[in-house]
């Protein structure tokens, strides 16, 4: 067991804990004294002064019962691991069952729909906008969804029948940016995301005007720069009208604490689509359930776009082959949620077997290389995110020697610029440093934010596209050829050809001895014949229902279910998750230096309640917010002292220090902390911390 998980309560007995838990905090020169560690400058500034930045009451930060233990069943049991993960898509489908039940909510998704129908007949332009996951979640609106829909349409035969019918250029009216630009889709780029002015900037910079629609979307509701972004967007001059929608996954009233959160909230130029499904798979990570609701609620209402802009012109049986059907609604699709997610977990018994053979390859020190075609952007997206939540080297830069990345994500094309515009259906756009400089030195108050955004800046721009190759180019092959022990996995929809670049590549694994295997995801694909690729390399078909999804709105959900499942499956048996909070966190800005922080508080103090721990001390008063942020800074400090902590998380090494210092008394030992997570992990050491007997010698992941 990881930890003795306490009853469950209700939220207003987690309330009524916190306060009783504050009312034993000790006193700042009683913690100095018992930690042997006076607070930092830094620390000081951050309990006092980032209040707002304290995020730990937000119900997406909170750990959800489904998988408390998941890293125990991930390593014992990987089928049992994923069918917990699916099970808390279930919060999905009942939030999105109780949305259709409500006329009020169901009306707000309505008026959304009919707000972006006057936009695009009136010629105007769409914006969808967010930080990080919520960005990339953008961004697939605009390059995974909307722009491919209108390619097809415009190659399709009906085409020229009614082309002239529709409003002009409507597959370029749509628009999703990410915090930062596109550079921002691989991997963050740290001080950005705390700045209210960098949202309003983008959307100037995008060209966004006073007619156009605004969806300013964030999981957790108090995102900065996505609040920039809604406050910029709402007209000055009155109410509004329609056009400016702030989407996010918190309830209200856990939101309302924080000023900048409450300021949009009360804004009654700003319309809200309030999704809360409650917490995340594993804690904190928004990438999970908060962006499934998001996207699928978000592409249902461009979905009804499309069914109120094409039908009229469509004879019926075109309207079928384009997956348009007047008979669907917003309220239908929502209530086929279920299905949908229950056909994804069904796959958690096959799917095992990909999480157990990509995991046992990176424990060997070797790469996975995923290639991917029309499933190009919830791959990616998959990939990307999976550095950030579990501490891994983001996608290597074309000169990045030797690589550090544990994946590779390809399209089946020959040229890097080919593998940009498959992903994006659009040219690459970057952030034009002079343009945004200026502003950031003028009008960012805080001389630490202001510091690390211009630095940011630097690695921002448009010349970013050229650093990165992904496609399988003829430089790929040779710089980062298959290899025995490498895993290759093809993914595609159901339907989908493969073409002869990616033939060749499936036979170069082939001749490498790399293994090899294939994932299939739509309806029939259990049924799609898979002998053109030569051999008997394992399959993996997750069957979808047969119903109509003109955008491939379900696929592409069901696709990102299914690899947000594995991904965190596969590092949770690695030993990458503590349960499931994701301590390998790298608080690399105010909100992950809150979520660090009380990771390590709430770790330390579910040991100090423990039966094992009471039978050797006592009662030992719990350690505060203050103390655990005062721990996690030392330990930010101490990995720049001790070469050998370099590579460890800053929440692990804080949470073996304290509890070392409270069992012996002696000063904190960071050389001691660093050994003991090289022994036997965190997950071991909390083991033995509650006296359990089965602890496991060495580190999971074996790449530390």
């Amino acid at each position: 067991m990881l930890c003795r998980r306490p009853a469950p309560f209700p939220r207003t007995g987690r309330i009524v804990m916190t306060f009783a838990l504050s009312l034993l905090a000790i006193s700042p020169l009683a913690a100095a004294e018992r930690l042997g560690l006076p607070p930092s400058p830094a620390s000081t500034e951050f309990v006092q002064q980032r209040t707002q930045f304290q995020l730990h009451t937000l119900l997406t930060e909170q750990r959800h019962p489904k998988t408390w233990n998941l890293s125990d069943v991930a390593a014992a049991d990987p089928a049992q691991a994923l069918a917990q993960l699916f099970a808390v898509d279930e919060d999905v489908a009942r939030a999105f069952t109780a949305l259709a039940d409500d006329p009020q909510r169901m009306a707000s998704l309505q008026a959304a729909s009919a707000a972006v129908q006057r936009a695009l007949q009136g010629g105007h332009r769409i914006y969808f906008y967010g930080t990080g996951s919520t960005g990339r979640l953008a961004e697939t609106l605009e390059s995974g969804l909307w722009r491919p829909f209108w390619k097809r349409l415009q190659a399709d035969p009906v085409w020229p029948d009614i082309a002239a019918k529709l409003p002009a250029q409507l597959g370029e009216r749509v628009r999703g940016q990410i915090t930062g630009g596109d550079r921002a889709l691989i991997s963050s780029l740290e001080g950005f995301e705390d700045l209210p002015l960098i949202g309003a900037l983008q959307m100037r910079d995008d060209g966004i005007g006073a007619d156009d629609v605004v969806f300013a979307v964030t999981e957790g509701g108090e995102t900065s720069a996505v609040i920039g972004t809604a406050l910029a967007a709402a007209d000055p001059r009155g109410d509004g009208g329609d056009r400016v929608w702030f989407v996010y996954n918190n309830p209200d009233a856990v939101l309302r604490p924080f000023e900048r959160s409450r300021r949009v909230l009360d804004d009654a130029r700003i319309h809200k689509i309030a999704l809360p499904t409650g917490p995340q798979a594993i804690t904190g990570s928004t990438r999970m359930q908060a962006t499934t609701t998001s996207l699928y609620a978000l592409g249902l209402v461009l979905e009804d776009v499309l069914r109120v802009l094409l039908l009229p012109h469509l004879p019926a049986a075109d309207a079928r082959r384009l997956g348009l059907d007047a008979n669907d609604s917003i309220e239908r699709r929502l209530r086929d949620f279920a299905q949908l997610q229950r056909s994804v977990a069904a796959s958690a018994p096959q799917l095992a077997q990909w999480t157990v053979r990509e995991a046992q390859t990176y424990a060997d020190g070797r790469h996975a290389t995923y290639l991917a075609g029309e499933t190009l952007m919830p791959v990616f997206v998959d990939v990307t995110e999976r550095a950030p939540t579990f501490r891994l080297a983001p996608l290597d830069r074309t000169d990045t020697a030797p690589p550090a990345s544990w994946i590779r994500v390809w399209a089946p094309v020959a040229t890097p610029q080919a593998a940009w515009d498959a992903l994006l259906q659009r040219p690459f756009h970057g952030l034009d440093a002079a343009q945004y400089r200026v502003q950031f030195e003028q009008k960012v108050d805080d001389p630490g934010l202001r510091t690390t955004a211009l630095r940011s800046l630097e690695r921002a721009g448009a010349e970013q596209q050229a650093l990165y190759d992904l496609s399988w180019s003829s430089a790929n092959r040779e710089r980062l050829p298959p290899q025995a022990g490498d895993l290759g996995v093809l993914l595609r929809y159901a339907g989908e050809p493969v073409d002869d670049l990616a033939r060749q590549w499936w036979q170069s694994l082939a001749n490498a001895g790399t293994g090899r295997l294939s994932v299939t995801v739509g309806h029939g694909a259990s049924t799609q014949v898979l002998e053109d690729l030569g051999d008997s390399a394992p399959r993996i078909a997750v069957d979808l229902p047969d119903r109509p999804d003109p955008l491939g709105l379900d696929r592409t959900l069901a696709l990102k279910m299914l690899l947000n499942a594995h991904s965190t499956a596969v590092m949770a048996r690695l030993g990458r998750t503590v349960g499931n909070t994701m301590t390998a966190v790298q608080p690399g800005n105010l909100k992950l230096i809150g979520r660090a922080t009380y990771l390590v508080q709430s770790h330390v103090n579910a040991v100090l309640a423990g039966e094992h721990w009471r039978a050797q001390h006592g009662n030992t008063a719990p350690l505060d917010y203050a103390e655990a942020n005062r721990v996690l800074y030392e330990a930010i400090e101490q990995r720049t002292r001790l070469p050998q902590a370099a590579q460890l998380p800053e929440v692990e090494l804080a949470i073996v220090a304290v509890l070392e210092r409270l069992d012996s008394g002696r000063p904190l030992d960071w050389a001691g902390a660093v050994q003991q997570l090289r022994d036997i992990g965190l997950n071991g050491y909390l083991r033995q911390r509650n006296g359990a007997t089965d602890i496991k010698a060495g580190n999971t992941d074996g790449r530390h």
